[in-house]
């Protein structure tokens, strides 16, 4: 199959988010840009709406907005399913797949059976469409039960360079680091943990490099590792850890404390304590996030899974063969110095948008408001200052319709604030969720709401120029908007409404 006789591109809803036409689906899997392509795979159901028989999808998209969805890249069979991994590009030949013209595609992923989880590979010669797996299956095998998904990128030593796999033994809490030179054959580097958040397995971890604050002379690496449950809005959720990596170690440039055994059993741990460390998303449903290999340092950019291990199998409600859940908008990554010296994790989305018309509301007075009626794809951006207001709030939709969701900033508590109603949703679904901010006195929010289907809509707020990600999924309802201001006026307020249409 080449990239002229596809099917057409899907264009119904989600609008902005590639789901799958039908059926289960969960994290992302193998993301590689090549040839042109951004070339997205993930776990997928090719028999029913169940987490269950998971192969990997595939689909493919030249924006990373509009998808094109492909017949399944990698099926199960009786010995293993097949669980999460990564896709590399081997320039250079080195696993003998392919050229050095025309190198292979080569993905690692987990061979999961019942009570064994190791290591396979597979290989595409044409350019990721059609795939073999290896006959040497499996690659790497611990004799563990939770040894799984394997992160592969290069490493530059100044000389040839090597493969690194990032994998995790998933009850211990631990980070391994696994070296190749053909991509078949691994030894252990190293490990990381248990440090920081410990109260769920250990799931998806990515490594990779970038410049603060766009200094190539000052380049720390970010690992990413997703945790459920114990995520910081309840059950799953995205840890990362800003660090160094010499080729064989990482290291946390401020190491987390070593939990207790009583920790690692119980996995209780206050949200206090969780909000010391770093979040890809203070919302619930971003998990699972991993970067595209095939893209230059400063084009790092991840997708996460839109959804939650709590309520996952059961959005939406009825038992149609509607698609489970979708992605997150595609993120550019990149990492910042906040006002306290700190590197933070910065994500803006990789969509563009033509120049709307902003509408300067000056001085936003208690009591008034901004209301607007808009599609069911959407982005909002909103600027002010605090003036005398305690607090600005964003409604969504209307109580009339089972309730509005809330975005809400604090002005004295320096945080913003993401409630959701239930409306429709299984039970456990309905929250509140909230991050800390280090601009208090600022309002500077970017939304993005998108009909999935006919009950679920997705919401990403991004915060403090990206520095603050919330996440959710929101019941669906009509697009009415209403700002306003409470306990006093916003100064300098500014607001804009774009609407997604093609």
């Amino acid at each position: 199959m080449t990239p002229t006789d596809l099917p057409p591109v899907r264009t119904t809803s989600p609008r902005m988010h590639f789901a799958p036409r039908n059926n289960w689906m969960n994290d992302p899997n193998g993301l590689v840009f090549h040839d042109g392509l951004y070339h997205l795979y993930f776990q997928y159901n090719p028999q029913g709406v169940e987490h269950a028989n998971l192969s990997w999808g595939h689909a493919t998209s030249t924006d990373l907005l509009r998808w094109t969805e492909h017949d399944p890249a990698i099926l199960c069979d009786d010995d293993a399913q097949i669980y999460s991994g990564s896709v590399v590009v081997d320039h250079g030949n080195t696993s003998g797949f392919g050229t050095d013209q025309d190198p292979a595609l080569v993905a690692l992923y987990t061979a999961a059976a019942p009570g064994h989880q190791a290591q396979a590979l597979a290989y595409s010669t044409d350019g990721g469409y059609v795939w073999t797996k290896y006959s040497g299956n499996p690659v790497l095998d611990r004799g563990t039960s939770d040894f799984r998904d394997p992160k592969v990128f290069r490493y530059d030593d100044g000389g040839d360079g090597y493969w690194v796999m990032v994998a995790v033994e998933a009850e211990d809490r631990q980070v391994l680091f696994h070296r190749s030179d053909d991509l078949k054959t691994w030894t252990l580097l190293s490990s990381y943990g248990p440090a920081g958040p410990v109260g769920g397995v250990w799931e998806c971890p990515d490594m990779f490099p970038l410049a603060v604050d766009g200094d190539d002379d000052d380049v720390r690496w970010v690992l990413l590792i997703s945790l459920n449950p114990g995520g910081i809005a309840g059950g799953s959720g995205t840890h990362y850890i800003v660090g160094d990596f010499d080729g064989t170690t990482f290291r946390a440039s401020v190491p987390h404390p070593t939990p207790t055994r009583a920790l690692l059993r119980d996995g209780s741990q206050s949200r206090d304590e969780l909000e010391r460390y770093g979040w890809i998303d203070f919302g619930p449903d971003c998990y699972a996030g991993v970067t595209f290999d095939g893209l230059s340092r400063n084009e790092r950019t991840l997708i996460a899974w839109m959804d939650n291990w709590k309520y996952a199998g059961r959005i939406p409600t009825d038992d149609s063969d509607e698609h489970r859940s979708a992605m997150t908008l595609p993120r550019r990554l990149s990492l910042v110095r906040d006002r306290d010296g700190d590197v933070r994790l910065r994500q803006h989305p990789v969509i563009d948008l033509e120049a709307p018309e902003t509408s300067d509301l000056g001085s936003l007075t208690e009591g008034a408001a901004l209301v607007a009626d808009a599609s069911d794809a959407v982005r909002i951006r909103v600027s002010a200052l605090f003036g005398e207001a305690q607090s600005v709030e964003l409604r969504i939709g209307s109580e009339a319709e089972g309730g509005a969701v809330v975005i809400r900033q604090d002005h004295a508590g320096s945080r913003i604030e993401l409630d959701r109603p239930d409306a429709g949703m299984p039970d456990g679904f309905r929250s509140s969720t909230s991050a800390p901010l280090a601009r208090g006195d600022e309002i500077e929010w970017e939304i993005w709401i998108d009909a999935l289907n006919e009950q679920v809509s997705s919401l990403e707020l991004f915060a403090e120029n990206g520095e603050r990600v919330l996440t959710a999924l929101i019941p669906a309802s009509s697009c009415t908007f209403a700002l306003a201001a409470v306990g006093g006026r916003l100064l300098q307020a500014r607001a804009d409404v774009v609407e997604m249409r093609w």
